[in-house]
């Protein structure tokens, strides 16, 4: 039955499949070339286009990456396992720890475009922080570079009136990061709420993301709540899809 069910796969998808298996038994390691097109067009009898959509399966995937005039190599970037639940914790970022110290296990993580603005509040950000449409909110546009590669960009969104002169309002926050900050201003976060979805990229996404061609994208978007259930931040991240693990551990 499986065999029968194989047979009826597309034939760009049974070499996918061959491919995928044989990066995943180290027939092919980071780094290495895979076949080109012509190669699969010999090997298994295939038109271009078929060959070409296989390897877009891989890189669709994450698990190649195309370079231009060179073909298809087999990515060498390790997803990053992003701790769902361990990152928010009061102990991490209220010891002066980077939430992102969860994640990186040592890896370099660099934030390599920092923009702070005061800005009208845009209506869904508005809705959730409760103020009033067009009120001001502190802007903080972020992208975040791990061993090389942009992974994510995220814009978070503050109430002006709440953390004006303080260091949320400079591109250095200071140790611990903006809910530490927001700790200091009496409005330490208590509770967390984030929405996943996912969809593929804005033109502007995969040129800010340097996505290759056909690779989604993991939409994040966290409220952070003071005590009595206030909405102090609404932080808006736009995911490298195929790189990352997201990871939540918790108990029954």
């Amino acid at each position: 039955m499986a065999t029968e069910g194989a047979k009826r796969q597309p034939k760009y998808q049974r070499i996918a499949d061959a491919l995928r298996d044989a990066v995943q038994t180290g027939r092919y390691g980071p780094g290495d070339r895979l076949p080109g097109e012509n190669d699969l067009m010999a090997e298994h009898d295939v038109a271009r286009m078929t060959a070409r959509q296989a390897l877009g399966v891989l890189q669709s995937e994450g698990l190649a990456e195309s370079r231009k005039g060179a073909g298809v190599f087999v990515r060498s970037f390790r997803p990053l396992r992003r701790q769902g639940i361990k990152r928010l914790t009061q102990s991490q970022w209220g010891e002066g720890h980077s939430i992102w110290e969860a994640d990186t296990e040592g890896r370099t993580l660099v934030v390599d475009r920092v923009r702070v603005t005061e800005e009208p509040a845009p209506d869904r950000v508005a809705g959730v922080l409760g103020t009033l449409s067009g009120a001001a909110v502190c802007v903080r546009r972020r992208r975040f570079v791990l061993d090389g590669k942009p992974i994510l960009s995220a814009t978070s969104y503050l109430p002006a009136s709440l953390v004006a002169g303080s260091a949320i309002t400079r591109e250095e926050t200071g140790p611990g990061g903006v809910y530490a900050r927001l700790a200091e201003l009496g409005a330490e976060p208590v509770r967390f709420r984030e929405e996943i979805r996912s969809r593929m990229p804005s033109n502007a996404e995969a040129e800010e993301l340097e996505l290759s061609a056909g690779t989604p994208v993991v939409l994040i978007c966290r409220t952070a709540f003071a005590d009595g259930g206030r909405p102090v931040e609404v932080n808006e991240m736009t995911l490298d899809s195929a790189s990352y693990i997201l990871e939540y551990d918790f108990d029954a």
